[in-house]
């Protein structure tokens, strides 16, 4: 029997929660990417197998996944049945950054009162008109995050500033749109084109092309969701024309834009 791969996204009206994703996929892999948002995921069957941070990850099962902003990560079927999976990205300011190391460390945690609580945010983003039941339980889940993550924020030492990779990071997220040439990018951070590349890689374990598409497929949903269509979107979010568009937004994302932006019509509130 063949599993239909299946993809519903929608921004609900409750703050902190960007949008809400729900995908059900037998081969699709996602290509090493970033996120500006933090990402809650609970696999409801199959399982998942990624890296984070260059580690690698898998989704037990029962856990619920927290991947930090801003870090790598990758995604496949662990398994020939392929994932059902929900997931919630949630806004950068939902958790201090302080957070992030500690999600890198332990992103997969084994607790069944925040699996259900999560479960039970995803039944009342469903609805529209239980918005102040999406922000009660959204309310718990972020401090059941933070009693897990905070045991371990003196134990993880600080990174050590990391120099041209940093300032190049600041430059492709203000050039987003526009983009930028590597020889226009060494002489802003006066660095060799090798060395930035290499420094890049080294620093966030992605190239720079890949976090600058990542970052504008991040962009193109958040538009697609707004109701654009993908050929407004293109342009708006740094993209050639529309077929530029849709070839990464698919190797990312896993379904393409006119089909994602019709799901936001169909699902949710």
């Amino acid at each position: 029997m063949v599993v239909r791969e299946e993809v519903s996204a929608w921004r609900p009206e409750v703050p902190g929660v960007v949008e809400v994703f729900h995908a059900r996929f037998t081969e699709h892999a996602y290509p090493m990417h970033v996120h500006d948002s933090w990402t809650l995921l609970v696999v409801d069957d199959g399982a998942v197998r990624y890296d984070l941070d260059r580690r690698e990850r898998g989704t037990p099962s029962g856990t619920v996944s927290l991947l930090p902003p801003q870090v790598p990560h990758n995604g496949a079927p662990a398994t020939a049945r392929g994932f059902r999976k929900r997931v919630l990205y949630l806004d950068a300011a939902q958790l201090d950054e302080s957070y992030v190391g500690p999600a890198v460390d332990g992103p997969d945690l084994a607790d069944p009162v925040l699996r259900r609580r999560v479960g039970q945010l995803h039944t009342a983003l469903a609805h529209r008109g239980d918005e102040l039941e999406a922000e009660s339980r959204l309310a718990l889940i972020r401090e059941r995050l933070r009693d897990h993550l905070r045991p371990r924020l003196a134990v993880r030492p600080p990174r050590a500033d990391r120099g041209v990779a940093h300032r190049l990071r600041e430059l492709l997220d203000e050039r987003l749109l526009q983009g930028l040439t590597l020889e226009e990018a060494a002489k802003v951070v006066h660095a060799h084109p090798a060395h930035l590349v290499r420094a890049f890689g080294a620093a966030f374990g992605i190239a720079p092309h890949q976090y600058l598409t990542a970052r504008r497929v991040d962009r193109a949903r958040r538009l697609l969701l707004d109701g654009q269509a993908p050929a407004q979107v293109a342009a708006a979010a740094g993209f050639h024309d529309q077929s530029h568009l849709a070839r990464h937004f698919k190797r990312v994302v896993g379904t393409t834009p006119g089909r994602y932006a019709r799901t936001a019509g169909t699902h949710g509130p």
